[in-house]
């Protein structure tokens, strides 16, 4: 073990930007990039031998998004809204709402989110669900 360690520190400085938490927008960019490569290589395989660092590099990921990028404030629809635009969604695109009528009426304000909703969207994109109460 103490070869392997070794090994480790002497290649640590080679891929130490790669495994650190991001201090700037630009290095949290590159990470994306690298965690984005991850995730083309791994093919959503949960077995596949890059998955730990994939986990890793989306820990890192959240460690600066965390410290970095408040969560949006505002209505329930307007932090949905502001979401969708941040991921490129359309309304088609938020299937964990429910059927497209469903969808219309939330997004029109004719419907509150429900419980189950909010859940899915909260995990969807990793934010508290009081965003969307």
């Amino acid at each position: 073990m103490v070869q392997e360690l070794q090994q480790l520190i002497q290649v640590w400085p080679s891929i130490s930007p790669y495994l650190s938490v991001p201090n700037t927008d630009e290095e949290l960019d590159e990470l994306i990039g690298f965690a984005d490569y991850l995730m083309d290589q791994t093919k959503g395989e949960a077995n596949h031998p890059l998955i730990g660092l994939l986990d890793l590099i989306g820990t890192l990921i959240n460690e600066y998004e965390q410290a970095h990028i408040p969560e949006p404030g505002g209505t329930p629809l307007g932090c949905l809204k502001y979401f969708m635009e941040e991921y490129g969604l359309k309304q088609k695109d938020l299937t964990e709402i429910g059927s497209p009528g469903v969808i219309s009426e939330v997004m029109s304000g004719k419907r509150e989110l429900n419980k189950r909703q909010i859940k899915a969207l909260s995990t969807r994109f990793g934010c508290s669900p009081a965003i969307f109460i």
